[in-house]
């Protein structure tokens, strides 16, 4: 007998051991995923590095010495950057940058909350019609665009780059927040129509504070968009106290002899404000990039 139970307690199976090739397949993944998190680091933080440098070399140095440090640091390439015109393209960027992110977000926010949670006639029509305005790229319209901002008098005016900004950004923008919004529990509003509160009510109290993280994550990618805009910038302003930075940059560049620590001086402040915004916004923006990629 005592040697039956042990025949038939060794014929039960180890169903929680697991096959050595899948360990052997997880060990050697992970190094992987971070080996190419590491290039892929090194391949974008490594241009800016190098532009950052040559911010504050001469334009002898950049050229003679470009791998290598600074003989000199030459921090006044700043002060001459910003004294050439930095400072008023740097304000007019950001007056463009913050009024488009204002307007794309809560017209966006407006839009997908009505077509997450109401039914209408035309709705899918609707829906569609946002998902054909993320095939209209800019540079066919800029004919008609400009035939309309000077039709307007809008030309040579703030309006005539945060009006097109806005338009071609909304789209992308309400199926982004819509999708956040989907996700959003039912008995919430449920909850806070009962307790009397309107649609509006509803918008401002519930969905604006819970969807906090996408449209944090809209202002950012909307803010990347304008604050880096070269072509509506040099063909619907003209003035020369209006134009934004990408634009303005070009006013640094001579034919015959450009001072190449200060135009990499001026590079490097108009991209500073955006990637110090990304990084403080880091959390809420994968939080909502993750977020509002679950449902459609």
């Amino acid at each position: 007998m005592a040697s039956g139970k042990i025949e038939v307690s060794g014929a039960v199976p180890n169903r929680k051991a697991k096959p050595s090739y899948r360990i052997k397949k997880r060990h050697i993944g992970v190094p992987a995923v971070y080996l190419y998190l590491l290039l892929y680091t090194a391949a974008v933080s490594y241009p800016l590095l190098w532009m950052v440098l040559s911010s504050l070399k001469s334009s002898e140095d950049i050229f003679e010495h470009s791998w290598l440090l600074p003989k000199e640091w030459h921090f006044e390439n700043y002060a001459a950057a910003w004294n050439q015109g930095i400072s008023a393209y740097f304000l007019n960027s950001v007056i463009v940058t913050f009024l488009t992110c204002v307007i794309t977000v809560f017209v966006s926010a407006w839009a997908a909350y009505g077509l997450a949670r109401f039914e209408f006639k035309m709705k899918s029509a609707v829906f569609i019609l946002c998902l054909g305005g993320l095939m209209l790229t800019p540079q066919i319209s800029i004919v008609p665009l400009y035939s309309i901002i000077q039709s307007l008098g809008l030309y040579n005016t703030y309006w005539a780059l945060i009006l097109p900004y806005a338009a071609y950004r909304i789209p992308f923008t309400i199926i982004l927040i819509r999708s956040y919004f989907l996700a959003i529990p039912k008995e919430l509003e449920e909850a806070a129509y009962i307790d009397g509160c309107t649609s509006f009510g509803v918008f401002f109290r519930i969905f604006l504070p819970m969807g906090l993280p996408i449209l944090l994550t809209s202002a950012i990618l909307t803010a990347y968009h304008t604050w880096n805009e070269f072509m509506f910038a040099i063909i619907f302003i003209d003035d020369e106290n209006l134009k934004t930075i990408p634009a303005g940059l070009m006013q640094f560049r001579d034919a015959l002899a450009t001072d190449w620590g200060v135009l990499l001086a001026g590079l490097t402040i108009s991209a500073a404000p955006i990637v110090i915004l990304f990084l403080a916004m880091q959390k809420y923006f994968v939080r909502g990039i993750a977020a509002g990629s679950i449902k459609g």
